[in-house]
């Protein structure tokens, strides 16, 4: 596969010709070299696009209960094109009796005073609002798959609340919340409960952000291995997906030591990036994505090389659009993501929280809906990242003849004819087919009558008769952030 930048800002990819929209796989998931693949004949390739639904902080609950109907909620996550959802949840839920199997939903909101929400249920969700927490939990796993929607179940915390910081006490084993021994039957309990039922959970998250003071990788080895081979030995349908270290930054020790486990085709990486984890302003946009480009595949990209896939579990943008870090951070990431055709997971869906780090009704500006759950809070950001939606290839999708087509990670559109002559940014599925010639001259691969031509600094580029090379431009490499 070729790929490159062309004038800073565009990427040419080597695509699938057709575009495919599917959310109807074989189940259970498996692992084919670095794809996740369906359990049809041929292990067609499934692409992972999900949305991060909390459920993990004070109340335990998932959130936005209390503003729309959970089926609400769920048509809602198809309708943005999503067909996965990464749900969080607390350690306690699963190994704490007193606080998952016996409070209540009710009884959890009222202890924190938040009986606005209570109300809100009663409106949205009666039905839920006298379950237990861990029967809510489930609640909201049958209705996601009765959307036929993917789950991931992420142990994001033990100790319920918001994360994260290096001494919340629930960091590394060893630490106060996390028992490395209460963690593994924890994993286990929530692995066993969903096995033959709900075939729609399909890979358990075993702990998100590992980090912190007592972070090391001789513990980490240890206990991810038994982690993994006791939710394996449970439920052996799903994928073990395994996070690094630092935040899930760090995955490069893996380079020197594999990650041995006893079971095959079921294991799957983890990373977390953020724009705000570090500054994109004051530089070239290209030079600062490359260093993090290079940075990403150095510490834990060069895992799809050793046959492994690398999902971003967490990745996201202030959605209200006019916060240029994070702006110019999306770009680099849509570049990298389409480049490699990532599996991936938004950071959220929660337009607001019951309760945030003490404020009622926190207003989430990373949600891809707004504060009353109601709204898609950016249509041009969602529209952008759905660009990356469908999957460009892998095992099952390259039976029709590739194209290339020239992508645009700013705004998640790719080149298409306005004209005879004249081009545009459109949607992705009507992109026009290139051909780059080994004089890096790009001409129209159906119509080789016609290539590509600059006439003048900072001008449109238009379409022109190819009557010989001399007629066209010829395009170089000028990206600091391509991988050729």
């Amino acid at each position: 596969m070729e790929r490159f930048f062309f004038l800073s800002v565009f990427l040419l990819l080597l695509l699938p010709l057709f575009f495919i929209i599917d959310i109807t796989f074989a189940f259970p998931l498996s692992t084919d070299s670095r794809w996740i693949v369906d359990d049809g004949n041929k292990g067609r390739r499934v692409k992972l696009t999900c949305v991060n639904w909390p459920s993990h902080l004070e109340t335990a609950v998932a959130e936005g209960l209390s503003k729309q109907p959970l089926d609400s909620i769920g048509a809602k996550i198809v309708s943005m094109g999503f067909n996965c959802v990464r749900l969080t949840w607390p350690l306690y839920l699963a190994t704490d009796e007193s606080f998952s199997g016996i409070m209540t939903v009710r009884q959890s909101l009222r202890k924190l005073g938040l009986l606005e929400a209570i109300s809100g249920f009663q409106a949205n969700n009666p039905y839920i609002l006298d379950l237990p927490l861990i029967k809510a939990f489930q609640e909201v796993v049958s209705s996601l798959g009765k959307h036929r929607l993917m789950v991931i179940l992420d142990n994001h915390i033990s100790q319920p609340g918001w994360c994260c910081n290096d001494n919340d006490g629930n960091g590394f084993f060893g630490d106060k919340h996390l028992n490395p021994q209460l963690w593994i039957r924890g994993v286990k309990r929530m692995a066993t409960m969903f096995a033959n039922v709900s075939s729609n959970v399909v890979g358990m998250s075993l702990r998100n952000e590992l980090r912190g003071p007592k972070q090391n990788i001789k513990d980490w080895y240890k206990y991810m291995r038994e982690g993994a081979e006791a939710v394996h030995s449970v439920n052996p349908n799903i994928l073990v997906i395994v996070s690094g270290l630092n935040y899930e930054t760090d995955l490069s020790f893996l380079r020197d030591k594999p990650f041995e486990v006893s079971f095959r085709r079921k294991l799957v990486f983890e990373i977390h990036w953020y724009g705000f984890w570090s500054s994109w302003e004051g530089d070239n946009l290209n030079k600062i994505c490359g260093r993090e480009t290079e940075n990403i595949m150095k510490m834990s990209g060069f895992l799809l090389e050793k046959g492994f896939p690398l999902l971003v579990s967490e990745f996201g943008i202030d959605q209200r659009g006019n916060n240029a870090n994070d702006n110019r951070f999306l770009s680099c990431f849509m570049a990298l993501a389409a480049d490699l055709d990532l599996d991936w997971a938004l950071w959220t869906l929660a337009g607001s929280y019951y309760v945030r780090e003490k404020t009622i009704g926190y207003d989430e500006t990373y949600g891809v809906l707004d504060w009353s759950w109601s709204s898609i809070r950016n249509s041009t950001i969602l529209q952008m990242i759905s660009s990356i939606q469908s999957p460009f290839r892998g095992p099952g999708l390259m039976e029709t003849h590739p194209k290339k087509i020239i992508f645009h990670p700013s705004t998640g559109l790719c080149i298409v004819r306005k004209s005879l002559f004249q081009l545009k940014l459109g949607s992705c599925d009507r992109s026009e087919s290139f051909r780059l010639s080994s004089q890096r001259v790009l001409s129209l691969a159906e119509e080789k009558i016609l290539c590509l031509k600059a006439y003048e600094k900072g001008k449109s580029v238009k379409l022109r008769l190819y009557f010989s090379e001399s007629y066209c431009s010829r395009w170089k490499l000028l990206s600091d952030s391509s991988r050729p």
